[in-house]
């Protein structure tokens, strides 16, 4: 799959850009384990144009990680020509055009998932941003506003139209937010509509090595998107990998071999902010790894896990896991 001179290889597989997730340590380790591009959180095209100095820190990519995409959000058109502009200057391989995110203080205002009721304006947004950068662009949206309202087939051609060089389909509404199951059927009518002629990424409910393979297979598209999938769960991009390329599934390693890799997470983010909102930010990860699903009366340790304010209480917790195993 190629994003125009950028060349992914064969069924690529991406990491999602995802709000409070896809900071720098993140984006290098799922790097490490295989992820063959990468996305930043998204950015707020009204708070770039301003230089408000938290959402310029989002624009801090480094060569190891290439390709990586910078995400951008907004529903106005000249703020959108401009942040583009700024993000150039950043020198990422791709800018993406968030049109998929489904929350309140986004949609709500008009903006990511909220662009699918304003389809003019949508268009209008990505043909401004395409002829205000030498780069590519893409496109990540959802199927459609709500059930009554499933456009993306219509509009994956109208937005092929504005130059973009690849669109990602979230198989999900905006009204079903992150409830419910993707739908995959549509974002393989889009891939196998005869005119659409730029790679088409699918992303949603991808959580397994055998779930990318069937939606390579099944609906065809040109790559995968992991997301949530991959939160406390970096590894899963080598079991993928592993998986696409001999057919078998990846041994387990032994339980410290993951443990260790979440202990990586917490220095990677201690080291990038410091103790206090380092902790902060990588509890959402250690309270979605499924490392620790099925060990029994796991609950008072998760909460003690959550609650850790230095990372040596933290550690000495985690410590404590492996006694806690059914299993040797």
């Amino acid at each position: 799959m190629k994003i125009e001179h950028i060349d992914l290889g064969c069924r690529p597989v991406l990491l999602a850009p995802m709000e409070d997730v896809t900071d720098p340590a993140f984006r290098l380790m799922c790097k490490r384990f295989g992820a063959d591009m990468v996305y930043t959180e998204f950015v707020s095209s009204d708070a770039l144009i301003r230089y408000v100095n938290k959402t310029q820190e989002k624009l801090t990519i480094c060569d190891e990680e290439r390709p990586v995409a910078i995400q951008i959000y907004g529903k106005d058109t000249d703020a959108m020509r401009e942040a583009a502009r700024i993000v150039e200057e950043a020198h990422p391989d791709v800018l993406d055009l968030n049109f998929g995110c489904p929350v309140k203080r986004v949609a709500g205002k008009g903006a990511g998932a909220g662009m699918l009721r304003d389809i003019p304006k949508m268009l209008e947004i990505t043909r401004a941003v395409v002829d205000a950068v030498q780069m590519p662009v893409t496109v990540k949206t959802r199927l459609g506003w709500d059930d009554s309202h499933k456009i993306i087939v219509d509009l994956a051609e109208q937005l092929q139209d504005c130059g973009i060089a690849a669109l990602t389909i979230h198989g999900r509404t905006r009204a079903q937010m992150y409830t419910g199951e993707a739908d995959w059927t549509l974002i393989g009518a889009v891939k196998n509509n005869p005119r659409m002629h730029i790679p088409i990424i699918g992303n949603g409910d991808i959580t397994s090595p055998e779930r990318v393979r069937e939606c390579f297979d099944r609906y065809g598209v040109d790559g995968v998107m992991v997301g949530r999938g991959a939160i406390g769960c970096p590894w899963i991009f080598r079991e993928i990998k592993h998986y696409l390329t001999t057919g078998e599934l990846l041994p387990r390693q032994p339980f410290e071999w993951y443990l260790e890799v979440l202990r990586e997470e917490v220095r990677s983010s201690v080291a990038r902010l410091d103790e206090r909102r380092g902790i902060l930010h990588i509890r959402r990860h250690l309270a979605a790894t499924p490392l620790f699903k099925g060990i029994p009366n796991f609950k008072p340790t998760r909460v003690a896990m959550l609650r850790a304010e230095t990372v040596s209480e933290l550690f000495d917790i985690m410590n404590q896991i492996p006694i806690l195993l059914p299993f040797p």
